[in-house]
């Protein structure tokens, strides 16, 4: 769910998955395993950030 959520939010602002990981220095795949793990609080901090919306809206409570 994390990982639909940041793909849906990163697709509207025509950002690809490999680019959030390479501009944050995060190992390849490391977003997509988030489709059946749970990312640490700080990564998931970091790309919300990045995208400019709230830890919130990428858990699905925003």
């Amino acid at each position: 769910m994390i990982y639909n959520t940041i793909k849906d939010v990163a697709a509207n602002q025509g950002i690809s998955i490999y680019r959030i990981e390479k501009d944050l220095e995060f190992p390849n795949g490391l977003i997509s395993k988030w489709n059946k793990s749970t990312p640490s609080a700080s990564n998931l901090a970091k790309v919300a950030k990045y995208l400019g919306v709230t830890t919130e809206k990428l858990l699905g409570d925003g």
